[in-house]
């Protein structure tokens, strides 16, 4: 029984050694295959947290900075107009030899913080016209100076309060001829003669820039005359009683204007005064400003400003005026 058993395995190994050899190499690779295949367990390494100790640091206070916000605008120019013709003796066209100056000032600032707005313009005008043979004629001549506090209310609509007053630099005149030809004058006006001051409350509307609408239902205007005598040759004397130098009236006012560039260079601005006297409704002053200025180079432009106006305390018809000038303006900042 011993010897049979050992004739089959010597049988089993010689006879066929590959197979025998193959069985033993499968085997090692799968267990060298199971080996890789084990991975870690979870956790087997230990991990410690990190203990922090947080310390404050005193960093150096970094230099103030000198920062300023400026809520202020405004705007200068300086304006110079000159004309001159002449003619000799012989000159078979007709012209009459003349001389015309005229300047003008304009400012404005403008100071906006919030809900909170202030705005005060100058305006002053003046000049002089010399033709041959006759007395001297003013062209131009107004002191205006208008200021204005308003609080924001939505988005287009303000309460304000407005005060302004308007004057003239020089005596004015109205002209006429004698029996003899020659020119002969009268005095009208002067120099607060007559001089206003006007106070108002009420509502403003303002949907853009260059556009505003005031209504002041609450309007206080003082007429001044320092020449009490002016009645003597303008019998209206400005609304004042003859011989007296201020007057007061309580109105409705509404002001309307606007400042807009209109086309490249050329600029419409425009202003519409009503003045309607709470004792005298049926008569009502209306005053239009209106000035189209175009710029033909940084110094030089032209301009054509006409007025109409309407108070019956100065004459009983609407007075009209009309200038075309050329001239030399600087303004800054440009």
């Amino acid at each position: 029984m011993f010897i049979r058993c050992l004739t089959i395995l010597f049988f089993v190994a010689f006879q066929n050694p590959a197979t025998f050899a193959q069985k033993s190499e499968s085997q090692s690779d799968t267990t060298l295959l199971k080996d890789l295949k084990q991975y870690p367990r979870r956790n087997s390494l230990p991990v410690r947290r990190p203990v922090i100790f947080p310390e404050t640091v005193r960093l150096p206070e970094p230099e103030a900075l000198e920062l300023s916000i400026n809520y202020w605008r405004s705007w200068t120019s300086f304006g110079a107009n000159v004309n001159q013709a002449s003619f000799s003796d012989n000159w078979g066209g007709g012209g009459v030899n003349s001389l015309a100056l005229g300047g003008q000032f304009t400012y404005k600032t403008d100071y906006t913080k919030g809900d909170k707005n202030f705005v005060s313009e100058v305006l002053l005008q003046y000049g002089k016209l010399k033709n041959k043979d006759q007395l001297s004629r003013k062209p131009a001549d107004r002191i205006f100076w208008d200021n204005k506090v308003a609080l924001k209310l939505s988005k287009s609509w303000y309460f304000f309060a407005s005060l302004n007053f308007e004057s003239q630099f020089d005596r004015g005149f109205s002209f006429a001829k004698n029996a003899q030809g020659n020119e002969t004058r009268t005095l009208l006006s002067r120099f607060m003669a007559p001089g206003y001051l006007t106070e108002s409350i009420g509502f403003e509307y303002k949907p853009v820039k260059y556009f505003f609408l005031r209504i002041g239902t609450g309007t206080a205007r003082q007429t001044f005359m320092v020449d009490t005598t002016l009645y003597k040759t303008n019998p209206k004397n400005f609304g004042v009683k003859p011989g007296e130098n201020f007057r007061n009236e309580l109105a409705f006012q509404i002001v309307g204007a606007i400042d807009k560039e209109i086309a490249e260079n050329l600029n419409l601005k425009g202003r519409y005064t009503m003045f309607a006297n709470y004792e005298t409704l049926k008569s009502i002053d209306n005053r239009l400003d209106v000035t189209l200025t175009a710029r033909v180079n940084r110094l030089i432009n032209v301009s054509l400003a006409g007025i109409v106006l309407y108070d019956d305390d100065t004459a009983d018809k609407i007075q009209a005026s009309q200038a075309l000038s050329l001239g030399l303006v600087y303004k800054f900042p440009r």
